[in-house]
Parts: structure tokens; C-alpha cells; sequence
């Protein structure tokens, strides 16, 4: 903590004031929107916040695995559902726009009751747009500035209009990107137009750590996620192939709810969920990683320097996208899921050449985190 910080907290704790109470809250589509907010809440604990977490489901039991303690608020999600094909995602999403606009309106009204009862100083909301407010700083995550779209660009101009409606009802827009020319998400988060609120880059988010673990030869992790059907389909795809391969395999479903298990052989080990120390040796055990295609598994890949394949999901436009600018630029070998075959796959990383870019040293989360902390406590000692 640097020394303005520390004068700050002695400041309010001599005006009697507790220490900031943070409201964190990440979407429910998937589980990607919750592993990245965990380094997020890790240096807010380290600051000594009291941190809540608003989220409901699988959400909830990831977050209290890796936090035990902490206290949760219930928050409905959007419950996006997708379809069993490439084109019936992309309609049945757009069916859903609707839904979505409901749920945030009605997140809104929540935070705002929410506010009232337990005086939080401050919301970081990932991805869900009604958690701002109009008397207490409200932070917005994204790493989509610019959201892609299958029909054009002109149809991305709209989107983006109306993503900078929302972004910019909030005080701060944090985008988990490196800032600079080498960075993980291209135009998704390096548009040239952006919303009228700071922006600040984080730098890559991930809860993982290096380990010095020796990789082993022909060891596959394959990390399941996303929406039903479409992670079923991939499971079922892989699981099939997996009983031909000659080598071993860890199997990671991503449904830290489910209590059905796969049945484990000497080769191929099943699990429902890892927690992030258990994740972080699997994946350094791995010769290459096998996952979706969502941006905070990419953010792990690169973090641990590993070769990855990576699947986007049919007829989510953003995955698809990273695909192709993942693979121009060496950083993963990329499969759409309707061509995908395991050995060949494994055949086209072997030919591929990897470049995966170094990280910053550059602690921007916990910089940008601090700024949050010294405004919140420089406002709460005027109020006296």
C-alpha cells in the first residue's frame, strides 16, 4: 500500500469511518466474467475493503470456494440461453434482447435498494449494466468496447452506440487488456472511438499463478464452459475422440454445481471444478490446453505461457472474432467447433508457431484499485 493510501485510512479511521464497503458483480454468461474478478477482489481484500459479492448459481459456488467468508447478495442473472446450431444462437440471442433489457432495468431498482440498506461506497459491476448509480462511484468491466456482430459493421456501429449509452452512466470504464499495441483482445477493447467516461486498462486478469511444475509430454487439459447446449455438444464431441488418444488427459466440465460425475480411468481424469491453485497445476502440467474460446481463458493461457487450441462458441460473434485475431497473431491455434477433430487439432498446434506475448510489469489493477479506494475515502471525510 503506498503512503498516500496509508495517510488516507488513518485519516478516516480518525474521523471514526469504517473501511470501504464494495459491492462486486459479475455476470452470470458463463464462468470467465467471475475468474476474472477474482484478482479484483483479491487486491481489494488486500486493502483492507470490505468486499460483497452479488451473484446467484454456479457464480456463487465458484466465488465461495475461492472465498469463504465473504458475504453474498443474491442477484438474479440474465440467464442467456443459446441454441444447438451456429445460426439458431445468433437469432435466438437477438429473440432474447428483450430479456435482457428487463433484467437490466430490474437490477437497477435492486442496486438501488441494496444501496439504501447497506451503505456500499462503491460498485464494480462486470458486465451488467443497471448496477450504476447516481450518488456512489460505479465502475464497469468489459474487454467489449466495441461489440462484434455477424451482419456488419454498420449493425456494430449500432451496438456500439448503444454499449457507450449504458458505459457511460457509470464513473469509470476498467477494460482487463494490456493498453498497448500487443495486446489480447484487438478491437474489442482498442476501438477507435471510445466512451465518454475515463477509461483505464488493467492489464491481463487472471487468478492464476506460475509454478515451477514440469510439463508432461502428450498431457492434455481440456477446460469445459459456457452456455448449455454448446458445452455439452463440445463435451460430448472430445469425450468421444478422447478413447483413441494415446496420451493422457485432464477433463475439467466447468460445473461446480453439478454433483453427476464421469468416471475416471488411469488415463483421462474427470472433474466438475478446480479451484484456482488446483487449476494452476493442471495447467502446468499440460503440453496443450484445449478450451473455449471466451477471453478469460485466454487471459490464463497467455498468463501461464501455454500452447493452447482453442474453440469458439457457434454464433457467439466475440469468440469468433478472437479466434481468427488469436491466430493471426501465433498467440493460440484456433478450431470452429464444426470442424473440430481432436488428433488433427493436435496434429495442426504441433505445426503451429506459438508466439505468446511477455506480460507487463506494470501493476495497473492494483494502481487503478488504489484510485478508486483514495476517492472513495477523500469523499467520505468531506461528508463529515
Amino acid at each position: 500500500m503506498n503512503q498516500l493510501l496509508k495517510e488516507k485510512y488513518q485519516a478516516s479511521r480518525q474521523f471514526g469511518l469504517r473501511n470501504p464497503r464494495i459491492l462486486v458483480a459479475p455476470l452470470d454468461w458463463g464462468l470467465g466474467h467471475v475468474t476474472r474478478c477474482v484478482p479484483i477482489i483479491e487486491e481489494l481484500l488486500r486493502l483492507q475493503c470490505e468486499v460483497w459479492i452479488a451473484t446467484d448459481g454456479p457464480q456463487q459456488q465458484l466465488l465461495q470456494k475461492e472465498f469463504p467468508g465473504i458475504s453474498f447478495l443474491k442477484l438474479d442473472g440474465y440467464k442467456i440461453k443459446y441454441s444447438t446450431s451456429h445460426i439458431g444462437t445468433v437469432f435466438k440471442i437477438l429473440l432474447q434482447s428483450k430479456k435482457i433489457l428487463r433484467a437490466i432495468t430490474n437490477e437497477n431498482a435492486w442496486l438501488k435498494k441494496q444501496v439504501k440498506e447497506y451503505f456500499f461506497d462503491a460498485v464494480i459491476s462486470d458486465n451488467r449494466y443497471g448496477l450504476y448509480h447516481t450518488t456512489i462511484p460505479c465502475v464497469f468491466i468489459t474487454h467489449q468496447l466495441r461489440i462484434k456482430s455477424p451482419f456488419g459493421r454498420w449493425t456494430e456501429n449500432i451496438l456500439q452506440k448503444r454499449n457507450y449509452r449504458f458505459i457511460n452512466r457509470f464513473s469509470e470504464c476498467w477494460v482487463p487488456d494490456e493498453e498497448e499495441e500487443i495486446n489480447l483482445a484487438g478491437e474489442l477493447s482498442h476501438p477507435v472511438k471510445k466512451p465518454a467516461v475515463p477509461v483505464k486498462y488493467l492489464g491481463i486478469l487472471s487468478r492464476l499463478s506460475t509454478l515451477n511444475i514440469e510439463e508432461k509430454k502428450d498431457h492434455l487439459l481440456i477446460i469445459l464452459s459456457g452456455p448449455e447446449p454448446q458445452r455439452s455438444i463440445l463435451e460430448n464431441k472430445i469425450i468421444a475422440e478422447l478413447s483413441h488418444y494415446n496420451g493422457t488427459a485432464t477433463v475439467v466440465r466447468g460445473l461446480p454445481e453439478s454433483g453427476r460425475m464421469i468416471p475416471s480411468t488411469n488415463m483421462i481424469r474427470f472433474y466438475n471444478h478446480l479451484n484456482a491453485e488446483e487449476l494452476g497445476i493442471e495447467l502446468s502440467r499440460a503440453e496443450y490446453i484445449i478450451s473455449r474460446c471466451g477471453y478469460s481463458t485466454v487471459m490464463d493461457v497467455v498468463r501461464m505461457q501455454k500452447k493452447s487450441i482453442l474453440v469458439p462458441t457457434p454464433g457467439q460473434s466475440e469468440q469468433e472474432y478472437l479466434a481468427d485475431y488469436l491466430s493471426l497473431k501465433h498467440i493460440a491455434c484456433c478450431s470452429r467447433q464444426k470442424e473440430f477433430s481432436l488428433i488433427q487439432s493436435l496434429n495442426k498446434a504441433k505445426q503451429f508457431s506459438y508466439h505468446l506475448p511477455l506480460l507487463s510489469k506494470k501493476n495497473n489493477l492494483k494502481n487503478v484499485i488504489e484510485d478508486l479506494i483514495i476517492f472513495i475515502t477523500n469523499s467520505r471525510a468531506k461528508s463529515q
